[in-house]
């Protein structure tokens, strides 16, 4: 039998009102990994977080952190864990150094304490030099730095990170990235909900796909992309060309056609090998011709069926 699951959340049901937020979700993760959870808008991402984070209690269903039960043991949970949440929850009138000696104080080190496990973050987030700066003078990528410093105080086994990298500049964004991999390598167990699918497949070691309150895939990037099918030969061309390319190519492969462009199964780079020599035997020219392999956008958009107008929009 193997270790324990460091977070295990077990046929989890939350409703608010009428709305069903979890409809038996079942997730775990274990130590020193990170958990990627994906989902559209109200797939109730952020719900899974708070029952987990003890925020917000659920109907029905178990979840633990490092053994303990979240709901019996909330004490001892909140000591294992540490939360950085949509919103930087920070006090814009106090400096970066005073925001972090003010939760070192909540969770009782003590002044002393508070002040050296201040100082000793502000150094480790990049912040030393703001240390006296109020913080609602940071930019964006310098708020979630300091927010995730404040979610590090307690020292906690346990990281959850709700949609961390929300309304960053692609720099900020990489900054976070490499501060969430040099945690991960220190050996944190990490929780992170993002709607950027490339964050996903950067970070994390394996993901959940929910939607409507239920786990609908599991694996890794890798895993998860091979459901959708191999790669796909693309090729775009003018209308009247397009119809005739359709024609020449639907007597071999089945194809698809989008708008202006048509996919084609492929097996390799051969199978586009294939596609140009039977377009160039039919004398059709294409104004683009590319061979993609699956994403994880393709792999969210199939599982959730949800249109793309949705990835990106505000968390529900």
């Amino acid at each position: 039998m193997g270790a324990p699951h460091m977070v295990e959340a077990v046929d989890l049901r939350k409703s608010f009102g009428d709305v069903e937020a979890l409809r038996g979700l079942s997730l775990h993760a274990d130590a020193g990994e990170i958990l990627g959870v994906l989902g559209p808008n109200g797939a109730g991402k952020t719900t899974t977080i708070n029952v987990l984070a003890t925020l917000v209690r659920a109907d029905a269903g178990t979840a633990r952190i490092d053994g303990f039960d979240v709901d019996r043991d909330a004490p001892a949970v909140r000591s294992r864990i540490g939360l950085a949440g949509q919103f930087a929850a920070l006090d814009a009138n106090l400096t970066a150094r005073e925001n972090l000696i003010l939760f070192g104080r909540l969770l009782k080190l003590g002044r002393a304490g508070a002040a050296r496990r201040a100082d000793a973050l502000l150094a480790e987030f990049d912040l030393a030099d703001a240390a006296r700066r109020r913080s609602g003078t940071f930019s964006g990528g310098m708020r979630r730095r300091l927010d995730l410093a404040a979610s590090m105080v307690g020292r906690p086994r346990v990281l959850f990170l709700d949609e961390p990298t929300t309304g960053l500049d692609p720099r900020s964004r990489n900054a976070l990235w490499d501060t969430v991999r040099r945690l991960r390598a220190d050996g944190m167990t990490i929780v992170l909900t993002t709607q950027y699918l490339a964050e996903a497949e950067e970070l994390a070691d394996r993901v959940v796909v929910i939607d409507q309150g239920r786990v609908v895939a599991e694996g890794t990037a890798a895993e998860l992309k091979e459901r959708v099918g191999g790669a796909v030969c693309h090729l775009r061309a003018d209308g009247e060309t397009l119809a005739e390319i359709e024609r020449v190519l639907a007597r071999r492969w089945p194809v698809a056609r989008t708008g202006d462009e048509l996919a084609v199964p492929a097996d390799g780079a051969e199978t586009l090998v294939e596609v140009v020599r039977a377009l160039d035997a039919h004398g059709l020219a294409v104004s683009d011709i590319g061979l993609r392999r699956p994403t994880l956008d393709d792999v969210f958009l199939d599982l959730t069926a949800a249109p793309a107008a949705r990835v990106g929009e505000p968390v529900g």
